[in-house]
């Protein structure tokens, strides 16, 4: 059993926390400042923060992980190894050489490949069949340092960033849990990564959701599930938003028509692409609830043969 600092932020960090703190001995929790969120901005806790008060785990929030007393204050719980699971901020030099075994990262990738932001998105919408969990041991590079452990993880036709970001929560802790202890008993030897084969992903942003038409329909499918749940995928119609909540490809479908017009699709609606015919399932229009296609379509004077995204 180790001395272990842990530093994460949302959703995908808790499984890690939680197995953290079942087997090993968890001695303080750093995550993010609380954050104004919502129409009220009122001040929310991350999920992380949630957990350790929950659990009654020492809690630290620092802007910055830079300046002598946060290093102080780290320095205070004598942490034999600092796990850190989608903190959102970078460590400096001072935090990775202050554990005597360094600093673990688990990243949500199957390393080099997709280091950056963004990287369960960056699988879906590339069209990867299979992700995975990396353990490292942190260096001052992003993603860069030598890999300490992987475990594979399949992605479904289905799977949205949303419902992979849950299956590697729970990899992700189960591989940390084996990797630690291999490495302070030494049996795990960390190992370079390929710099030949790296590939780098960014965080998204609103505009990536913008669906074009002109696209395949293959890939305005992934391109939907990576924006689940956010920032989500769009189109419009008559000048007003319209968010695609989920669809369906049909990259055979041969017919005539202009990219971006509406067709009828069984009892919903498709949408002519730059190869084949995106069906789409469920949308919402700007300030309604989400709606079934088919019902959004029937209360739409003009959809069926219109165009969206102009």
């Amino acid at each position: 059993m180790a001395r272990v600092v842990f530093m994460g932020t949302p959703q995908f960090a808790v499984p890690t926390l939680c197995a953290l703190d079942e087997y090993h001995e968890a001695v303080g929790v750093v995550t993010q400042p609380d954050r104004r969120a919502g129409r009220g901005r009122k001040l929310v806790e991350s999920p992380v923060k949630q957990v350790a008060l929950a659990r009654d785990l020492a809690l630290f929030q620092p802007e910055t992980l830079r300046g002598p007393e946060v290093i102080a204050h780290l320095a205070e719980w004598r942490p034999e190894t600092i796990v850190v699971a989608a903190f959102g901020q970078i460590l400096p030099g001072a935090v990775l050489s202050l554990p005597p075994y360094g600093c673990i990262n688990v990243h949500a990738s199957l390393l080099p490949r997709y280091r950056g932001a963004a990287p369960i998105a960056a699988a879906i919408l590339n069209g990867d069949d299979v992700t995975g969990i990396t353990t490292m041991r942190m260096d001052e590079g992003l993603d860069t340092g030598p890999v300490l452990g992987q475990a594979e993880c399949p992605i479904a036709p289905d799977d949205t960033t949303g419902s992979l970001t849950a299956k590697l929560a729970e990899l992700g802790a189960q591989l940390l849990i084996e990797t630690l202890a291999g490495w302070l008993d030494g049996r795990i030897q960390p190992q370079p990564q390929d710099e030949a084969q790296a590939t780098h992903c960014r965080q998204l942003e609103k505009k990536d959701g913008l669906l074009d038409w002109r696209r395949p329909a293959a890939y305005l499918d992934r391109q939907v599930r990576a924006c689940d749940p956010w920032p989500g995928a769009y189109t419009t119609w008559q000048g007003e938003r319209l968010k695609v909540l989920r669809a369906r490809p049909e990259p055979g479908w041969q017919g005539e028509g202009q990219w971006g017009q509406v067709r009828e699709k069984g009892e919903g609606i498709g949408v002519i692409t730059g190869v084949g015919l995106l069906e789409l399932l469920e949308v919402q229009l700007a300030g309604k609830k989400p709606m079934l296609a088919g019902q959004f379509a029937r209360g739409q004077r003009d959809l069926v043969g219109g165009m969206l995204g102009t």
